[in-house]
């Protein structure tokens, strides 16, 4: 039992817990990566000394490295060169899954063969898992849509009712799919489960850890306050400037990205970044805002 995490859920009695790196990676057969997003290169270079070469590595983090700005296989990569990289991403939410409840995941990887052996291994009778060949698009939309999730909850905090928060994640999508494709995702992959599925959970789910960031934002708390109270990572707190200078070194106009970034970085009160939203001039549905 995970008793700070997972308070109340007995965890699978197969599982066994060590604070010894050799112990936990040497003779396994395939590495699970489910640290967070900045502390995913100094796991995976401790990680790189007791690995047998060519073991896969499965990314489980959705989020940018700062300073950077890589996705995680591309972190993994670099420390852990020459190992079959890969994600399992969805609509995931882990005290869900832990309680028996029935989910739906993508395992993306780019060799056909080793993703179609994993994703026998990592589906059960109530996880069922797809696989998919897009890497890039599936690692994005589980990192894109944390950001959506931010501005989502501050609708619900600023109670701004049912019709905003369904235009919202409309627009959303929209913005994940045009930002996804410019930096390598294929625009099918944001649509699937990686992209509108995870963005649908974490844009309207309490249990959503960046949407509770941003409902406590629209309620007026200061961001250091809502940091500090919450015992797990908000990675779209951490994600959003990266994402933010990635969309402008592509030239890509990411309004919703924008005004979270201001809110988080900038302290543009919630309320005028949806303001910042409803008053941006006419235009067409394909277009951006």
């Amino acid at each position: 039992m995970n008793s700070r995490y997972l308070a109340g859920l007995r965890l699978n009695r197969n599982l066994r817990a060590t604070a010894s790196m050799a112990e936990a990676v040497a003779e396994a057969d395939v590495l699970i990566m489910g640290v967070p997003s900045q502390a995913m290169r100094e796991t995976a270079r401790n990680a790189a000394r007791h690995v047998r070469a060519w073991v896969p590595v499965i990314s489980l983090a959705k989020g940018f490295e700062n300073g950077t700005g890589l996705r995680m296989t591309e972190v993994i990569g670099q420390e852990l060169p020459g190992h079959p990289l890969g994600v399992l991403t969805g609509p995931n939410l882990a005290r869900e899954i832990v309680d028996g409840l029935a989910a739906a995941s993508v395992l993306a990887m780019e060799d056909a063969v080793i993703v179609e052996q994993l994703q026998r291994l990592f589906r059960s009778g109530m996880f069922r898992v797809y696989s998919n060949l897009d890497l890039v698009g599936s690692e994005l939309g589980g990192a894109l849509k944390n950001v959506f999730a931010i501005a989502a909850g501050m609708g619900d905090g600023l109670g701004a009712g049912i019709n905003t928060r369904s235009a919202l994640l409309t627009r959303s999508i929209a913005e994940m799919t045009r930002l996804g494709v410019a930096l390598g995702g294929n625009p099918e992959t944001f649509a699937g489960l990686a992209g509108l599925g995870d963005l649908i959970t974490t844009c309207t789910s309490p249990q959503s850890r960046n949407r509770t960031v941003g409902f406590e934002l629209g309620t007026g708390r200061k961001l250091e306050d809502i940091v500090k109270s919450m015992n797990q990572v908000a990675e779209g707190v951490k994600s959003c400037g990266p994402i933010y200078e990635l969309a402008r070194e592509h030239k890509i106009e990411v309004p919703i990205i924008t005004e979270v970034y201001k809110v988080i970085h900038e302290g543009r009160s919630p309320r005028a970044a949806f303001r910042g939203l409803l008053r941006r001039g006419a235009r067409s549905e394909a277009e951006p805002g």
